[in-house]
């Protein structure tokens, strides 16, 4: 049987959407008879993306409950009972065959209610440190995919599959790249690039520290391929009159800007972490310190302490940046040792793999 009913259901950020569309299109090239559909939270960015992927989204009237409490979590309640409903609605008329999961709030109605009726159920966990959502399904769902060992701690243990972190397929062909990634980006052939990262929406922390190091950089014969994110393009557009320093708000071409870098700087949220793996680049990690239970410092600690990174916290950027980067970039074989050892963390065939999970449910 082919035409086999698929509902994913994952969002809030793009850490939660691209996994799931990376799931449904290995599904979709093994079943290509199979019909999907999206399950998002109704104001957020998978309303957009998911049907730019090609596939089709309803939304969910759900949010997170915020710490504090505040007018938000008053109408938490009304919000759960109407998704519940809502996902009852959608589960009644789409009989899917497996529902799948990929973190998020609005994963959390839909998984809750599709495991009470006994559907196959998986959920997919990024981070080395669950979010609520994923920890309240992991007791109800058949499977739990996870990218990082460990997670007995929070999960029941003979659910758990250590698969990885889907990545998009261009990633993985990034070695090939470099000369296409130069010329995409005019770079010159006798100097270092950097490239730095601060997420989608961007980082405020990183892009003050890239626009306070630029001399340093021009001093030390570094390009740099910055995206500062959409919110703070007009902030820091202005350097593009530098002449080597090249400002985008979001990079379209994700895979020749890795391609082109010599060392990266980035963010450590769980789906950067998993490319940067497979990219195979000297990274410095700067987690951010304002997410739930301050998973970016777990994520990027499990690559440092295995000397495959290096991490800075921003507390610290300001006494210690300049000392580790210079020792960085003037020392070719730390280069080598850090690009090696992170090279080996990769986990290159997890979507695959986690599909080939939801086909052991299919076949149950």
């Amino acid at each position: 049987m082919s035409n086999y009913k698929f509902i994913l259901s994952g969002g809030g950020t793009g850490g939660h959407i691209y996994p799931a569309v990376a799931i449904a299109d290995e599904l979709k090239s093994r079943y290509p008879d199979a019909e999907f559909l999206f399950v998002g939270a109704s104001d957020r960015m998978e309303m957009d993306k998911v049907p730019q992927a090609g596939y089709k989204i309803e939304g969910l009237w759900i949010s997170g409950i915020q710490r504090k409490l505040t007018l938000k979590n008053l109408a938490f309640p009304f919000k759960l009972i109407s998704s519940l409903l809502k996902s009852r609605k959608i589960i009644k008329k789409f009989k899917p065959d497996a529902v799948i999961g990929t973190g998020g709030f609005a994963s959390g109605p839909l998984l809750q209610v599709a495991s009470s009726k006994g559907i196959p159920s998986l959920i997919q966990e990024q981070n080395s440190f669950p979010g609520i959502t994923n920890k309240l399904l992991s007791k109800k769902v058949n499977t739990i995919c996870v990218a990082y060992e460990g997670l007995e701690k929070f999960f029941p243990k003979d659910k758990i599959k250590l698969t990885g972190n889907p990545i998009r397929k261009d990633l993985l062909e990034v070695k090939n790249k470099q000369v296409e990634g130069k010329n995409a980006f005019n770079l010159k052939e006798d100097r270092q690039t950097l490239l730095v990262l601060g997420g989608s929406l961007g980082a405020r922390r990183i892009n003050q520290l890239i626009e306070s190091n630029l001399e340093f950089f021009e001093a030390k014969g570094i390009q740099v391929i910055w995206q500062c994110g959409k919110l703070y393009y007009d902030q820091y557009k202005k350097h593009n009159e530098l002449q080597n320093v090249q400002v985008h708000a979001f990079l379209n071409q994700m895979d020749l800007a890795y391609a082109a870098s010599d060392i990266i700087i980035s963010r450590a949220g769980a789906i950067s972490v998993s490319e940067l793996c497979i990219v195979g680049k000297p990274v410095v990690f700067i987690p951010s310190p304002n997410v739930a239970e301050d998973h970016q410092t777990k994520n990027a600690k499990s690559v440092a302490d295995k000397n495959a990174a290096i991490l800075i916290k921003e507390k610290d950027l300001d006494t210690d940046f300049q000392n580790e980067f210079s020792e960085l970039i003037s020392n070719q074989d730390k280069q080598n040792e850090l690009s090696k050892n992170i090279k080996a963390l990769a986990l290159v065939n997890a979507t695959k793999d986690i599909v080939d999970e939801v086909e052991k449910l299919l076949n149950k």
